[in-house]
């Protein structure tokens, strides 16, 4: 599909805005293995790319982007608004590559994540799996820079996004720092865990890319307010099923173990929750469970077991859907544009109950 004149009718449909981005994406890669015929080993890299890129994904930030866009206007997204959301894609598999990384995370979508597949690849080496660490950092490096190449057009609309790029990066990296350092520290606090949702999901998934697409199509302030309202809480939700996922979903639907958030004792709003609630019993069962890595299945179910005693667990559940109900009424009564603002309902109802 040429991303450039997508069908109105695939606009703000999740799979023409996948086919679209995508072929931007590949088409991007493409370019990269011609400029650099001389560096054979440049194959590996964007193999590795168009593997994570094939592996699945939503693409839920290239589609806001486009939203965002069709929020404001009904022209049709010029090539730099393409651009700039599969940007966006690239960004993105910076991020979950580094945070694989830092998570030692074996698994992604179901498959090796990077580091893993390419200490595999490398498995005749001495020390493959530094080999593989050192080699994914690098990989993570070149699809961050990438997806600033993608931008260097002589666009105007592409210059009105530089601030709000610089603003999504900063914010991405300070979510990541607080999570790190919040991780396997119990004492943490849930405002802590809220600052880190705010700002690793709910400006990095949902407000950045609706503001990426609304700024080139002239969005006025009221309206990158209205986006605001929408995107924090349901980021929030986002992020709060997701939490829920990572201890309570099916693992061959999300592509992830129930024991890796456990183990790493991340510090979310149910773990706060939980400790909050918790009898002195409760606690010292909490304490000693979570960040443990050899956590089995059966200490597993315990922790669970209190999440639901303590009532933290359906806390979790209402707070996602006092979050959806406020992203929908931030919709209503702004002038936003109509088939915009059903896709964005649409896309909250789909994300705060999602089971993958």
């Amino acid at each position: 599909m040429n991303a450039a004149a997508a069908a109105p009718a695939a606009l703000l449909d999740p799979d023409g805005v996948r086919a679209s981005v995508d072929a931007v994406l590949y088409a991007f890669l493409d370019e990269q293995e011609r400029a650099a015929t001389d560096l054979p080993e440049i194959g590996l890299f964007t193999k590795m790319l168009r593997t994570m890129l094939a592996a699945g994904g939503k693409r839920i930030r290239p589609f806001l982007c486009v939203t965002g866009w069709a929020a404001i206007t009904d022209r049709t997204p010029p090539p730099a608004v393409w651009r700039v959301a599969a940007s966006l894609e690239l960004f993105h598999a910076f991020a979950l590559i580094h945070d694989d990384i830092m998570d030692k995370s074996d698994t992604r979508r179901g498959r090796p994540t990077a580091h893993r597949a390419l200490a595999a690849r490398h498995a005749h080496h001495p020390d493959a799996d530094t080999l593989g660490v050192n080699t994914a950092i690098l990989l993570g490096d070149l699809a961050l820079g990438w997806s600033y190449e993608l931008l260097h057009a002589d666009d105007r609309r592409i210059h009105r996004t530089w601030k709000l790029l610089n603003a999504l990066r900063t914010e991405t990296l300070i979510g990541q720092y607080l999570d790190l350092a919040a991780t396997g520290d119990l004492t943490a606090g849930t405002d802590t865990a809220w600052r880190i949702i705010r700002y690793k999901t709910g400006k990095y998934t949902i407000e950045r890319p609706l503001h990426l697409g609304a700024a080139p199509a002239d969005a006025d302030p009221a309206q990158l307010r209205s986006l605001s309202a929408y995107a924090i809480p349901l980021g929030e939700a986002f992020q709060l099923r997701d939490d829920l996922l990572g201890v309570y979903g099916d693992p061959a639907r999300t592509g992830k173990s129930t024991l890796d958030d456990l183990r790493e004792g991340k510090h979310t709003v149910l773990v706060a929750t939980a400790l909050e609630r918790a009898t002195p019993a409760q606690r010292r069962t909490l304490h000693s469970a979570l960040g443990d890595p050899s956590l089995d299945p059966t200490a597993a179910e315990a922790v669970r077991g209190i999440f639901s005693a303590t009532g933290a667990a359906a806390a979790v559940e209402q707070m996602i859907t006092d979050r959806l109900h406020a992203a929908e009424r931030a919709l209503d009564g702004s002038t936003l544009r109509e088939p915009a603002t059903t896709a964005l309902n649409r896309l909250a109802a789909a994300m705060a109950h999602r089971a993958s």
